[in-house]
């Protein structure tokens, strides 16, 4: 049974952005809300245009109830065309995936998209020619491989007025300024210097402009191998000693070519390991850490978790969700690359030795690594601007393939890898480990992975400097007199207006050191489903190392199951490496100096707010971080009130910088995931359990034992 709510009469048409043409539309469209396993909805109409699919019905005009959290580019049912990961055709009740062209139409729609939200549109009651044009329209444009130029990125780019506030703090490192006081700021400009040998791109189309290498390094040297073997700094330690990256050379060449690039490279390494030069190590992270194609295999794992239809399915696979989290494999990989970052790190810091990481490219977990390494141990890249600088200067400017690895033009899915995904799942390990050393909080996170699919920004969109410069120029089309001009993703007003910005930032920051223990006691919340992995004995090895490699054979046999030890290269002295981790955890936080995570196999956990928001199960109502969260902020709200209060007292000017703090009033109405979390949503275990719980229930087992403090009706604890 369908509860029928009457079609609308009153015409809907959709708010389009400059440059935005809708394509193709349907009437009569029925939008499930999979809440509790009825079928319950809302008619309305589905409309597509070259920048999204957007689902229009009576509400969508409307004010009333207008949430606290509110993107002004993409809408609660609006999915942009990049953002679409999969669609699926209902046929008799039997789902088929929809590629190319269709010979018979769907009487259901199903859309999974990219930040995990689910959409199931009913097409029974819809004119049949309507279905046709929709069907296909929206297949063809959001799953048929397309050039660059045909991205809404450019129609944006060419029709709306570049009219953003300039306010915009962070550092884009495209002018060789930008890496001189990059270089004074980190003290590195003894030993190291910026070039312009790039300039023209005559060295490589994937070096950007300008970057830093050694001073002893000549510009010959980085000309002679397209700047391949050439060490590139990223960052220096305070006490001297430097991150460095290098491409590698291709594999594959003949003998006399190897030689000759062996002996430049053993000519490099023995110049930069001389004084003034602390001693060098270099790491290959392409041995010491997952493959690409094993980091995608595990997200698309992971990923499948969430992409929930709808109650059925969640109670169902409830009761082994250990396990299925366990065998993606992807809590292991987020481990062993926080558990990388920590040896860089201990290297950098207490052996005083630089460090150099070497890839295929330097552009995938160079960037990941040199960025983690930068957040533990650089303050600055704790707060909002330093991080969105980090993010420009390691991989918008250091040439990480986003269009590729996003697979935006959706050429071929070999080269799709969620490698920068995997560094803000990283980074939100740290965040929610210390909540006050960062400027910025988890939901600042959430809308970044989420900004990866607006193509409405250009730092997302293009693989590198090279190719952004070159298809900046409008030539190619003839209505386009002059240059483009891109918006950048940092300019956050153009996505929240200032409300809804103060959620990206966290109020609880601490300004300054506060060498209290208590601080680092901080609060645990329990949430309905478990996010980590349960520590339970493991048998032990024969090797006890606490940072010990183990055989190749024992590795193959382990991967993917849980890990309680940390697991390194041989060559590694692990009682040095031990002593630095368990001195540190052993002393009081101080929030602007060195951080390192916590990385035993429970301690690494599920970031819920990305992964579960859309999933009404999971949300517990007046509970969660959020609750308390909720109480802080009103007094500190009072708090600022008061101190308005006692400045108008004493007649002093107040100053118009004073933050705005989000107004959360009703906590008890708010979701453990706001500000995401629709406040109307309920959910409740189905009357009926299926097979599996209700065999569960009459056991005495873990699954009882751990979820002993949950009410599954999803009430307040």
């Amino acid at each position: 049974e369908i509860h029928i709510k009457e079609p609308i009469e009153k015409e809907v048409n959709p708010r389009l952005l400059p440059g935005e043409l809708l394509l193709c539309e349907a009437s009569t469209v029925y939008k499930y809300i999979q809440e509790d396993g009825s079928n319950r909805g809302t008619y309305g109409k589905l409309v597509c245009t070259n920048f999204k699919i957007s689902f229009l019905d009576d509400d969508s005009t409307s004010d009333d109830n207008e949430p606290q959290f509110k993107n002004k580019i993409v809408g609660e049912n609006d999915i942009t065309l990049q953002c679409v990961d999969q669609i699926y055709g209902v046929y008799d009740e039997k789902k088929k995936l929809l590629t190319g062209q269709q010979r018979k139409y769907p009487e259901k729609l199903i859309i999974y998209c990219k930040d995990l939200r689910v959409f199931n549109f009913c097409l029974r009651y819809t004119k049949e020619e309507e279905v046709k044009r929709i069907v296909s329209g929206i297949v063809h444009h959001s799953q048929t491989p397309k050039l660059l130029k045909r991205l809404f990125l450019f129609s944006y780019a060419s029709a709306a007025p570049n009219n953003t506030d300039g306010r915009n703090q962070t550092v884009m490192f495209e002018t060789l300024e930008d890496w001189r006081d990059e270089l004074e700021r980190t003290k590195g400009n003894v030993k190291y210097k910026a070039v312009a040998t790039n300039e023209g791109y005559r060295v490589s189309e994937k070096l950007p402009l300008y970057f830093v290498v050694p001073i002893c390094i000549s510009e010959e040297s980085i000309l002679k191998y397209e700047g391949r073997g050439i060490p590139i700094w990223c960052w220096s330690c305070h006490n001297g000693a430097a991150l460095l990256k290098m491409s590698a050379f291709p594999k594959e060449q003949d003998d006399s070519t190897s030689q000759m690039q062996k002996a430049f490279l053993d000519g490099i390494c023995k110049t930069i390991s001389k004084p003034p030069y602390e001693l060098l190590k270099m790491d290959d992270l392409s041995s010491s850490l997952p493959s690409l194609q094993d980091i995608q295999t595990a997200y698309t794992r992971f990923k499948q978790l969430f992409l929930i239809d709808n109650s059925t399915d969640f109670w169902a696979t409830d009761v082994k969700w250990f396990s299925l989290l366990e065998s993606t494999n992807w809590l292991e990989i987020i481990r062993r690359v926080l558990k990388k970052a920590v040896e860089v790190v201990e290297c950098l810091e207490i052996q005083h030795t630089n460090v150099l990481l070497i890839e295929e490219s330097a552009t995938d977990l160079c960037c990941v690594i040199s960025s983690l390494v930068q957040v533990m141990m650089d303050s600055y890249s704790r707060t909002k601007s330093g991080f969105q600088s980090l993010i420009q200067k390691e991989w918008v400017i250091g040439g990480h393939g986003f269009l590729d690895r996003c697979n935006h033009l959706h050429k071929t899915e070999k080269e799709e890898a969620p490698v920068f995904l995997l560094l803000l799942n990283c980074v939100w390990q740290l965040v929610q480990q210390y909540p006050p050393a960062f400027e910025f909080t988890e939901t600042y996170l959430t809308v970044l992975s989420d900004s990866l699919y607006v193509p409405i920004f250009s730092t997302f969109f293009f693989n590198s400097q090279h190719q952004r410069d070159t298809n900046t120029s409008g030539e190619s089309l003839k209505t386009q007199s002059g240059p483009f001009r891109f918006l950048t993703v940092w300019d956050w007003s153009v996505q929240f207006d200032p409300k809804a910005q103060a959620f990206l930032n966290n109020p609880l920051y601490a300004e300054k050191p506060k060498p209290d223990k208590s601080q680092r006691k901080t609060a645990r919340f329990k949430h309905q489903r478990q996010l980590s992995l349960p520590l339970t004995q493991a048998k032990p090895s024969t090797k006890r190392g606490f940072f010990r490699e183990e055989t190749d054979h024992l590795i193959k046999n382990i991967l993917g199951k849980r890990i309680g030890k940390f697991i390194n290269s041989s060559d590694e002295p692990p009682n040095s490496l031990r002593e630095f981790y368990d001195s540190w955890h052993s002393k009081p936080v101080d929030y602007h100096g060195l951080l390192l995570p916590r990385i035993d196999g429970p301690e690494i956990k599920v970031w819920a707010q990305r992964y579960l928001r859309w999933i009404p199960e999971a949300q517990l109502h007046g509970g969660g971080t959020i609750a308390t969260a909720a109480k802080i902020l009103d007094l500190m709200e009072e708090v600022q009130s008061l101190q308005v209060k006692m400045d108008e007292e004493h007649s002093q000017a107040v100053s118009g910088d004073v933050h705005s703090v989000p107004m959360l009033r009703n906590s008890a109405r708010l979701s453990s995931l706001f500000p995401f979390a629709l406040l109307q949503r309920q959910s409740v275990k189905p009357a009926l359990p299926t097979s599996t719980w209700k065999d569960l229930e009459d056991e005495d087992d873990l699954v009882k034992r751990d979820d002993e403090f949950v009410d599954l009706s999803g009430d307040m604890l």
